[in-house]
């Protein structure tokens, strides 16, 4: 995002340019989901001083009611005014916050925080995490009460346009916020699912790449509700078709270049590619946890459509799920198939990262690449190939997460404990539930 106000100064005088009267300070809980504390443009130079209280208490896997006092510490390159007021009523900005103890020390149970400690750890041995995501979405009409339906508003397929692909204008003004807002879309078009889009913006660094998924999904559900839509970044909202998913390309820069290319390589891909995949495959189970966090994550992770399910990789092949795109130079790159945009981006970058990176200290080989279409292949065969299988449930997810050190350490104990403990109440609420598909199977035989 070009022109980011750098301090405190350069966000005031961005806010008398721009005529501001309100500021919106933005924060995740663990869950990825956005919170905000509103605070009249008279209050922003004692919060950018990082003097501004709330009540923790209240936030998902926050802190308890008796210690609740937490701090917000604005980050000024977030600066950002919301484009789609009315004029005239002055203009309403946002902040995105790190969240602080009231010593001013960071929150350990600060998802921003989180990836900022592990972002700290790759500059530790020389690198920079560079991220491209590519989120997709679904746009569904609204019932006579506004409510959301699974109703999609078209029937259109990969790379339709209009009339057949009737949320092309809703995307366009989505494209067109998002960029008054500073980004860099690079496309956008519809996707394979009737109903289900994607907008792609360009990679940054891994803490600004999060702010980012946070904030286009904040935007495109706010334009979709202007256009009487229902924007939903559900995984998999409609049995039958693709899923929605949010591949991750991902690079390491060392001292200005790329550390993934190699141009001596017969493939142009470094030995630090290799270690980096293989510590993705070593910790793949644990970090679906993260990466696909709903128990509806797991009706996008099967076979037949596109999503990912089997631990291999390739340097073309789209089934596994890790592909290495063609491009070389300081465009090489990997691509993570399996994530979905209903994550908690901060975290699900973090445990990514954390797990590259222990497959580059541990010097880790990844098996021999899979280039056949995996899909295809009998079981019998993937066994014979050595493919495993990502965890097929929510609840298998989280006894991966539970297992592994790697994944638990980058979360830390706090986040750990609390996203687990959240996660299993969702299990089992889901799980002791009585579904219409059970009546339709079982009521009448039984």
């Amino acid at each position: 995002m070009p022109n980011r106000p750098k301090t405190k100064e350069e966000v005031m005088e961005r806010v008398q340019e721009l005529d501001v009267r309100f500021v919106r300070m933005q924060f995740t809980d663990i869950l990825g989901v956005i919170k905000n504390v509103d605070i009249p443009v008279e209050q922003l130079p004692k919060a950018l001083d990082g003097q501004l209280l709330f009540d923790g208490s209240s936030i998902e896997g926050f802190v308890r009611i008796e210690e609740s006092d937490m701090l917000l510490k604005p980050d000024p390159a977030t600066f950002a005014v919301f484009p789609w007021q009315e004029q005239g009523e002055g203009a309403t900005a946002r902040l995105i916050c790190d969240v602080m103890n009231p010593d001013g020390t960071p929150f350990i149970g600060d998802p921003r925080g989180t990836l900022k400690r592990i972002m700290a750890e790759a500059k530790a041995l020389g690198y920079t995490f560079n991220v491209g995501p590519e989120p997709e979405f679904f746009l569904f009409t609204r019932d006579a009460e506004g409510k959301p339906s699974t109703k999609t508003i078209d029937q259109a397929s990969y790379f339709d346009l209009g009339p057949v692909d009737r949320g092309e204008e809703c995307r366009r003004d989505c494209v067109m916020n998002l960029q008054k807002m500073g980004f860099e879309i690079e496309s956008s078009h519809h996707e394979v699912a009737p109903g289900q889009h994607e907008i792609d913006f360009k990679y940054s660094d891994a803490v600004t790449a999060a702010d980012n998924i946070a904030t286009f999904r904040f935007v495109v559900r706010t334009i979709a509700l202007q256009h009487g839509l229902h924007a939903s970044f559900m995984p998999k909202p409609i049995m039958g078709v693709n899923g929605s998913g949010m591949h991750v390309h991902q690079s390491l820069f060392k001292d200005g270049k790329n550390a993934f290319y190699d141009p001596e390589a017969p493939s142009g891909v470094s030995q630090t590619c290799y270690h980096y995949i293989a510590g993705l495959l070593a910790h793949a189970k644990a970090f679906t946890a993260i990466c696909n966090p709903l128990v509806n994550s797991y009706k996008r992770l099967v076979p037949g459509y596109e999503a990912p399910v089997y631990l291999a990789w390739s340097e073309r092949n789209r089934s596994p799920l890790i592909r290495i795109p063609a491009k070389r130079g300081n465009s090489t790159r990997i691509e993570l198939r399996s994530p979905d945009p209903s994550c908690n981006p901060y975290l699900a970058l973090a445990a990514i990262l954390a797990s590259g990176l222990d497959g580059i200290k541990s010097k880790l080989q990844p098996p021999q690449p899979v280039n056949r279409n995996i899909y295809t292949m009998a079981p019998e065969e993937r066994v014979a190939e050595g493919i495993d299988l990502l965890p097929t449930s929510l609840r298998e997810a989280l006894r991966e997460l539970e297992a592994d050190d790697v994944v638990r350490d980058a979360l830390g104990p706090h986040i750990f404990t609390n996203f687990v403990e959240a996660k299993l109440i969702e299990w089992d609420v889901y799980r002791s539930q009585v579904h219409q598909w059970e009546l339709e199977q079982y009521l009448q035989i039984f």
